[in-house]
């Protein structure tokens, strides 16, 4: 057999042989390791290659601890079990719930083109105009379903702007083809059927018309890879926006949500990162990486052209025309806000204030009316989404009451339960649980203390410097997996990284979270990507130029904020008291050796 076949054939099972062989071959791990911090990372090893090469899928492998710590000792399941939903689970589940209602009514397209229509159709503001919807709507609903909404959008006012996508690519491969003689007489002839004015005013200059026609044909050419680039650009915009705006929200993506449940696990005094702590941080950062990532794109697909951008041209003006008004043509069909939107708008905007106001620190929150500590974000996040399920969707009428012929139509409330099941990425919860069962046994067992051990030379690289390194490491690695399996792998070691260091731990952990999030160099980094590659027009060299600088973007951005409003925010450049108890062990273990080695010594 030939050995291409043979490794067809391979490929075919290649994740069953992931799924055989890796326990197998991770085995002396448990053999050459201490006892309990050894079966850890054989755990955690293993989900990790689990989880990068998609062997199982990915909430079946977060479900993996439920059967291998009890198994092996490191854990009882009576531990394991109840971190598979915390309160930070409840959060996110109410971002997920609210964001349903959103798309149920259909509030998200009607902010979607209302944005359109204040940016204009110019394809350098367009493009802007994309990525600031994009980024607002992924800051509450996933990128995914950002995304899938925003392209179709997109792929519209390109087609009245540009006409149809395969009609431009072969006007611009006109020169570069030999064989396409016969489709430039064809555009010849169309040219010569629509006389000028030249022609109508004077027969006896035809030299000079066929002239202007030929350096039309060349200009066609021309504006057509312009204009090819420019679609490349929308297409690539709409994916890294919503990476981007997810990062702005506690809700926006699972990393940010797993970074608040490991410090809660790992430094229960730490009440610095709430929802509102989150996004006065992180919100500016969004804005910041946005205007440089609109910079970059617009300049590399040609939106900031000035032909395209300012020159005026009566042929483009009208296509800008057309496309504004389909624009504005879909809008005026949404029709005046429905019941239902502005009941949504409402729940939606009292969602957010109640999150921002219950301990915004500078001053006393709504919470300070409960006992303290009771009332967290995951208690609003409930409350509010609890009232979709049964407030109604028409608005109620007295009418309806007192008249007997009124027809008796079922009560809709805002959200129906089943629209809810079928819409909540319900694996993404169980993904939250086993990162947080994970943490929890890198804790109880010692491997995260083991681990940071083993790291000490790197707590000698200055903190700025580590905060470029570790935010660009976790960038790279999550081309390749998950956000959300890469801060779980991640994020202990570099809290026991930060503790080793004497640095504050939020001062690597934030960086390190939203790095996770910056993946934009490969089709496979995330769903996003997925789907706007899943176009056609893309290619992965596009993405590969296009995301590698966005990269370099994001980790000078992050360490820029890390290291200006969020030290004074967060005071970072202080090892804080919360921190402490967590040391605790170490520092005992550090100075009972001292003792041991001073009294070797004086013997």
């Amino acid at each position: 057999m030939k050995l291409s076949a043979v490794s067809k054939k391979l490929w075919c099972v290649h994740k069953q042989l992931i799924l055989l062989l890796t326990p197998l071959l991770l085995l002396p791990l448990l053999f050459t390791l201490p006892e309990k911090e050894g079966k850890c990372l054989y755990v955690v090893v293993l989900m990790a290659v689990f989880w990068c090469t998609d062997a199982l899928p990915l909430a079946v492998t977060a479900m993996l601890p439920v059967c291998l710590f009890p198994t092996l000792g490191i854990l009882p399941s009576k531990q394991i079990c109840p971190q598979y939903f915390l309160e930070t689970n409840f959060l996110f589940l109410s971002g997920l719930i609210m964001a349903s209602s959103v798309e149920e009514c259909g509030l998200h397209h009607r902010i979607a083109l209302k944005v359109l229509t204040i940016v204009g159709v110019k394809p350098a503001w367009l493009i802007l105009g994309m990525m600031m919807t994009s980024s607002f709507l992924s800051m509450w609903l996933s990128n995914t379903a950002t995304t899938a909404m925003m392209l179709p959008i997109a792929n519209a006012i390109l087609e009245n702007l540009f006409g149809d996508l395969e009609t431009l690519k072969q006007k611009s491969k006109f020169a570069e083809d030999p064989d396409s003689d016969i489709i430039i007489d064809q555009l010849t002839l169309k040219l010569h059927s629509v006389p000028s004015e030249k022609q109508i005013l004077s027969e006896g200059q035809m030299d000079e018309t066929e002239q202007t026609e030929v350096r039309t044909m060349e200009e066609i050419q021309s504006e057509s890879k312009i204009q090819l680039k420019v679609w490349k650009g929308f297409l690539i915009c709409i994916p890294y926006a919503a990476s981007i705006g997810g990062t702005a929200t506690l809700t926006g993506t699972a990393p940010n949500l797993i970074l608040i449940g490991q410090l809660k696990s790992h430094f229960p005094d730490c009440d610095l990162i709430n929802f509102g702590s989150w996004f006065a941080f992180s919100f500016p950062l969004m804005l910041l990486f946005l205007f440089l990532a609109w910079l970059w794109i617009a300049f590399l697909y040609g939106g900031l052209n000035t032909r395209l951008c300012f020159k005026k041209d009566e042929q483009r003006s009208q296509a800008e025309a057309r496309a504004k008004a389909l624009i504005v043509e879909d809008y005026r069909k949404l029709g005046p806000i429905k019941f239902a939107e502005g009941a949504v708008s409402f729940f939606f905007i009292l969602f957010a204030v109640l999150l921002f106001t219950r301990d915004p620190k500078f001053v006393p929150g709504w919470s300070v009316l409960f006992k303290k500590g009771y009332v967290s974000d995951a208690v609003t996040g409930v409350i509010i989404v609890s009232i979709l399920f049964f407030f109604p969707s028409q608005k109620p009428s007295l009418r309806w009451w007192l008249d007997p012929q009124a027809s008796n139509t079922p009560y809709v409330p805002l959200l129906s339960w089943k629209k809810a099941q079928e819409t909540v990425p319900w694996n993404i919860m169980l993904l939250l649980g086993g990162g947080f069962a994970m943490a929890k046994a890198c804790e109880e067992s010692g491997l995260a203390s083991w681990i940071g051990g083993h790291l000490q030379p790197l707590a000698k690289v200055p903190p700025a410097a580590a905060v470029i390194l570790i935010t660009a490491f976790l960038a790279c690695f999550t081309e390749l997996a998950s956000n959300t399996a890469t801060i779980i792998i991640f994020l202990p070691v570099i809290t026991e990284l930060a503790i080793h260091a004497s640095v504050n731990p939020l001062y690597f952990m934030i960086p390190a979270t939203i790095g996770c999030s910056y993946a934009f160099m490969l089709p496979v980094s995330t769903p996003p990507n997925s789907i706007a590659f899943a176009s056609g027009h893309l290619m992965v060299k596009d993405m590969v130029k296009t995301g590698f600088v966005m990269n370099i973007l994001g980790v000078l951005s992050v360490s820029l904020a890390m290291n200006t409003w969020g030290v004074a925010m967060f005071n970072l450049d202080t090892f804080p008291d919360w921190a402490h108890p967590l040391n605790k062990s170490a520092v005992i273990d550090d100075v009972h050796f001292s003792s041991v080695q001073s009294l070797n010594a004086t013997v």
